[in-house]
């Protein structure tokens, strides 16, 4: 995902979608580029797929980030980025391609849900606001674009099950871009408000231990239905967490919190 502000836009490549647009776009298996696109990727993944993909591998956060990730740590970015790891083979695929396609189709990264469409995250200074937007940029080889099937972004996303991905990926760009500057002064990203940070937004296994297990609930007095909603659900405890990393990195006020 690009993170770009307004000025910024006229520099991008592929076709900018707006509200509306249409684009030509049917993939299937009888065309000669299938799951051609599943190979050699630097394929980002964003909190709320790993909390999907460790789910549908019946696995923990942690398990899964050592299993399946690489970390990296691009210039000017004070946060690190999660990748999936391309299986060793020649091809360097997908370590969820098989045969007969994605075995995790159905909890497959946003990225691929947007596919043949690139998502960047649009900062307006003014407004304070985020939103996402999409170019419809797919690789030359694909074949799928010149199909007779007419989509705009919206309709897409319904089809493509992306509505919730896109929510969380937009919630998790808006925190993202605060790390454009650096708040870890000379503790660096491997000290322990790094560590911690990165815990609360990947890890979700660990988080949820801490928040639950720890003297956190003692520290920081977190409203009784916020306790409810982590305890439950996944997701809710993901907001949490990236509402603590904007509190706890960025001294953010949130309504997550109450004083004592």
């Amino acid at each position: 995902m690009k993170y770009v502000n307004i000025e910024d836009l006229d520099g991008l490549s592929g076709k900018r979608l707006e509200e509306g647009d249409t684009f030509s776009f049917h993939c299937h298996a009888g065309l000669a580029c299938f799951n051609l696109c599943c190979r050699n990727l630097n394929l980002f993944l964003y909190p709320y797929d790993v909390l999907r993909l460790k789910n549908r591998l019946g696995i923990s956060s942690g398990q899964f980030l050592d299993e399946y990730i690489d970390i990296v740590l691009r210039k000017s970015n004070f946060f690190p980025d999660v990748l999936l790891r391309m299986s060793g083979d020649k091809e360097k695929t997908c370590p969820f391609l098989t045969r007969s396609g994605c075995s995790v189709y159905q909890d497959r990264p946003d990225t691929c849900r947007t596919f043949p469409m690139e998502q960047g995250a649009l900062y307006d200074a003014d407004k304070k606001k985020t939103k996402l937007i999409h170019f419809f940029r797919p690789p030359d080889f694909c074949l799928g674009r010149h199909e007779n099937k007419t989509w705009t972004t919206q309709l897409w996303s319904l089809d493509q099950g992306a509505v919730l991905y896109n929510k969380m990926t937009l919630r998790w760009s808006e925190l993202k871009r605060l790390f454009q500057t650096d708040p870890w002064e000379k503790e660096g990203i491997d000290g322990p408000r790094g560590k911690m940070a990165f815990m609360a937004t990947y890890n979700i296994d660990s988080f949820r231990d801490f928040v639950l297990n720890s003297s956190f609930l003692k520290r920081y007095k977190v409203k009784s239905k916020i306790i409810k909603k982590i305890k439950a659900d996944d997701v809710e405890l993901m907001k949490f967490g990236f509402e603590w990393v904007k509190f706890f990195v960025w001294g953010i006020k949130t309504d997550f919190f109450v004083p004592f």
